[in-house]
């Protein structure tokens, strides 16, 4: 029992907020690790990342309107993934060049936004929490909208699977099956977009990538196998979840007192130790820290 008092701190199983949180983070981080697989395979994980960009114009125009954040990150990672689509990016170097132009000119709107907002409603507090999250902040009214995103993403990626796969491995084999690589790509950008607004949602816009990205290429330092690997970035993304409300709850007690840590900081840093791990354990026994699938 005193083990149990050591590691989770008084009130820790009866606190509401806590409670909805790590609920909260298991279902985002599901939802996130076989987006996040398909991601790596298919070398997009920039897009990811511009995409967690993106999605802190809606939360900073969403601090401005007074409205739900999680309204503001859907919108703009929509937004961005129909941007993305419209531009028709083909090849690889003009993808990244469409992605890398559609940032900075969210990038820029953010900056207004969070200009005015600070400026005008001295929401400062309001602010950070849109740019580095705070799980322990989401409401339970936004359970609907977790669900709303949630949901079509993972059916996104279940309809769209093995054609999804074989793009990724290869391209020109999926050509000559007949796969309709256009509507393939633009059905996963749109799990994309609705999986990095989830993780805006629980870790913060900025900080978002890491919970898409970091428990897939850790994950396929663990195995190959696609399906394997999805499997193991959920347990990777909920176990840095949960420990890191853990934690946080906790350094409530640490100095300096009663002014817990972020939690965003712990899952960030449970995530980058899970990824360090498995490329330390993929260079042991020979094998690529996040290859492609067999």
């Amino acid at each position: 029992m005193s083990i149990v008092h050591a590691v989770f701190a008084p009130g820790f199983f009866s606190n509401g907020p806590v409670q909805a949180a790590l609920v909260m983070g298991a279902v985002v981080a599901a939802v996130c690790a076989p987006v996040g697989v398909l991601a790596v395979l298919r070398g997009q994980s920039f897009a990811g990342h511009a995409f967690a960009d993106i999605t802190s114009t809606g939360g900073s125009a969403a601090v401005l309107l007074g409205i739900s954040p999680v309204l503001g990150f859907a919108a703009s990672a929509a937004a961005g993934a129909a941007s993305m689509e419209g531009l028709g990016a083909r090849q690889h170097g003009d993808r990244d060049l469409v992605t890398g132009t559609v940032l900075g000119g969210a990038l820029g709107l953010s900056a207004l936004l969070l200009y005015l907002s600070t400026t005008r409603q001295g929401t400062s507090g309001a602010t950070v929490s849109v740019l580095f999250g705070s799980v322990f902040a989401v409401s339970s009214a936004n359970w609907p909208w977790v669900a709303a995103l949630g949901l079509p993403a993972l059916a996104l990626v279940a309809a769209a699977y093995r054609p999804l796969l074989l793009s990724s491995v290869s391209p020109e084999l999926a050509a000559a099956r007949g796969v309709r690589s256009h509507l393939v790509g633009a059905m996963y950008l749109a799990a994309l977009a609705a999986s990095v607004a989830l993780a805006a949602l629980t870790i913060g816009a900025v900080l978002s990538t890491a919970l898409l990205v970091g428990p897939a290429a850790a994950a396929l330092g663990l195995s190959s196998r696609p399906g394997r690997a999805m499997a193991w970035a959920g347990a990777i993304g909920v176990t840095s979840v949960w420990a890191g409300i853990v934690l946080a709850y906790d350094s409530y007690s640490w100095p300096p007192a009663g002014r817990g840590w972020p939690v965003s900081f712990f899952v960030v840093a449970l995530v980058m130790a899970f990824y360090a791990a498995s490329r330390a354990g993929a260079h042991r026994h020979g094998r690529s820290p996040a290859g492609k699938a067999a």
